[in-house]
């Protein structure tokens, strides 16, 4: 069992990673004004991502998941403002 909660660990790491990626067309579109992203569904994962990662902080001591948690909470957070920016 150690082998698959290190192989679970390891990818789980990798999940953050693929979601900076995966966040990244998206902001890249909306700095160059492009909006390209739901304002409707970025408000509803910004405040799930915040709720994730409150919980990691508060509740659970897992340094991993506060990682994660965090690194999808920033990234919704950045669409989110960016989205704002472009609408003004």
């Amino acid at each position: 069992m150690p082998l698959l909660k290190q192989i679970l660990t390891i990818a789980y790491a990798g999940v953050g990673l693929i979601s900076l990626i995966a966040y990244w067309p998206t902001i890249r579109d909306l700095l160059a004004k492009k909006p390209s992203a739901n304002t409707a569904s970025y408000k509803i994962w910004t405040v799930t991502t915040a709720i994730s990662f409150l919980y990691s902080l508060f509740i659970l001591d897992d340094l991993l998941f506060r990682i994660v948690s965090g690194i999808h909470f920033f990234a919704c957070s950045i669409v989110l403002l960016l989205i704002y920016k472009i609408n003004k």
